[in-house]
């Protein structure tokens, strides 16, 4: 006789047994793994060791991430006067046009008077502004180059390869490559790590953006900068959502909100803050790269640490791989476990069922997934927007870019202690429509601080707009507090965004009255074994 924790099945897998004949075994494990697994218990040392290894993981994340900062910062530049020019050095001083900025007079950036017409009247003994008028004198642009200041930055990309003036396009391009390569992560990481497993795709995109990362230190050009920045994008997004997937399906449910905020999060935000630490001290953007991308190997020794998710192995077939790994964690956590962790049966059942299988485009098939999916989508678009927006636009802030860059990383540890607060004690739904309420009013506020030019303050309008938007729109999302889950396609074809009003104590009596049926089940089952 089996024992009856490998025996039983969960109360949802019964209803959906009855639902659809067709509906293969395979599913009824994966619902069951967490009462399979509960004798691990839920914070021993083997999910302590997890939580903080693939926590870490997510450091150099928050390097690259918010990286192109420095790595792309502007300093204060004007056109070059080359040494050979035939000017004295009073007109050498007067060679460049001043304009009001910020109160202040700056030299202009990407012009300069013509030097031809400067040295005839150096020629001439004529002296600036006494006897020339310099507002008559006609401009010309940098012909030879730019002279950067190196107050803030010894070098970047954009003194690297003259990134302004008519190609200052091309470092904020640079940055929008970045994300096209994690939009592009964001789509493919999912499939991948469906297909090839949680640990292999979390390894090979480390890889990815370690390798491509120290690639770009030996770039000749923006053009191979800027390729290598796309794969560097792609693998940044990919393994930060291995690592994610992977802890939430081997911790336990008590553990995983903790892991995906005051884990996850934090760790990133620890990278990030380490970040301008590392700018301050390195100045020479290829050095920094190096700098930054050097902790990204510490992260490899844990391939022989770090196991594949059981519940991925499951959904494989691979139920000897799945058991291998939970008894070595009840050996790491000092306890013994039954003598049959899966049923044997239920492999054979995987292998004799032909599994359904889903792509992405399942997301949009039906009306109800179709909403709540392109909800997610705007969604997270925004919050995307604003947060890389604002993180991104530190160099542009009063003060110095460095203690800015630190202060915005320093606020995300509060934030994400709120975050986790609001998820264990709150409705989801209303925690994070006040959120983006919040931030988006904040954001819209922006334009009251006086003074500077309206045009700057556009994006912030754009920004704390959507925001606001978004928080009414989030409304309607399904609530997910105190209710489980749906595990399949099938399961989401019954959540009705904001119709879905199953309250706790309604989902408890459902909850009851399935476990008397699956207890009578699990009898018939074992009497029948």
């Amino acid at each position: 006789m089996l024992s009856g924790s490998a025996l039983q099945p969960s109360a949802h897998a019964l209803s959906q047994d009855q639902e659809d004949s067709h509906s293969p075994r395979a599913t009824r494990v994966m619902r069951d793994y967490d009462e399979v697994t509960a004798f691990l218990g839920e914070w021993g040392p083997f999910q302590r060791l997890i939580f903080f290894l693939l926590s870490s993981s997510i450091i150099p994340n928050g390097f690259n991430g918010i990286s192109v900062v420095f790595l792309a910062g502007i300093p204060e530049h004007h056109c070059r006067v080359p040494a050979g020019a035939n000017l004295s050095s009073e007109w050498r001083n007067h060679s460049i046009p001043l304009q009001l900025q910020d109160g202040r007079e700056v030299p202009r950036q990407c012009q300069r008077y013509r030097l031809a017409a400067l040295a005839n009247f150096s020629a001439m003994g004529l002296v600036p502004g006494r006897d020339v008028n310099l507002s008559q004198v006609e401009l010309e642009p940098c012909l030879d180059g730019w002279e950067y200041s190196q107050d803030t930055y010894l070098s970047t990309i954009v003194t690297e390869w003259d990134l302004v003036c008519e190609d200052d396009w091309k470092a904020p391009l640079t940055t929008s490559l970045f994300f096209v390569g994690v939009l592009i992560g964001s789509f493919i990481s999912g499939q991948l790590s469906d297909k090839f497993g949680r640990k292999n795709v979390l390894f090979v995109t480390m890889g990815m953006q370690t390798g491509f990362s120290f690639l770009q230190i030996f770039s000749t050009s923006f053009e191979m900068f800027s390729v290598l920045f796309v794969l560097v994008g792609m693998g940044q997004i990919s393994n930060y959502v291995a690592a994610f997937v992977l802890g939430t399906e081997i911790l336990g449910k008590s553990i995983r909100i903790i892991f995906s905020t005051l884990g996850v999060c934090i760790f990133y935000a620890i990278g990030y803050m380490l970040l301008p630490l590392f700018a301050y001290f390195i100045r020479e953007w290829r050095m920094l790269l190096l700098a930054l991308t050097l902790p990204g190997l510490l992260c490899f020794p844990l391939w022989w640490v770090i196991p594949e998710s059981p519940r991925w192995l499951l959904s494989q077939g691979r139920l000897e791989e799945a058991e291998a790994i939970i008894r070595k964690a009840a050996k790491i956590n000092g306890i013994v476990g039954p003598q049959i962790i899966f049923d044997p049966m239920e492999l054979q059942d995987l292998n004799s069922r032909k599994q359904h299988s889903h792509s992405i485009l399942d997301l949009f098939r039906t009306p109800n997934i179709r909403t709540i999916t392109i909800m997610s989508i705007i969604l997270w678009m925004t919050i995307s927007v604003g947060y890389f927006g604002l993180s991104l636009d530190t160099p542009n802030l009063h003060g110095d870019n460095y203690l800015n860059c630190f202060l915005a990383a320093v606020i995300e540890v509060p934030a994400y202690i709120i975050a986790w607060l609001l998820l264990r004690y709150l409705p989801r739904r209303y925690s994070m429509s006040a959120s983006l309420f919040l931030g988006g009013s904040v954001l819209l506020c922006i334009q009251l601080v006086p003074p500077g030019a309206y045009d700057r303050f556009l994006p912030y309008i754009l920004m704390g707009s959507l925001t606001v938007l978004t928080a009414i729109l989030t409304l309607f999302l399904p609530e997910s507090y105190g209710i489980p889950l749906p595990d399949t396609i099938d399961d989401m074809l019954r959540v009705k965004g904001i119709k879905y009003r199953q309250s706790p104590s309604r989902n408890n009596n459902n909850s009851r009255i399935l476990k008397e049926g699956e207890e009578r089940h699990t009898v018939l089952k074992t009497t029948a074994f």
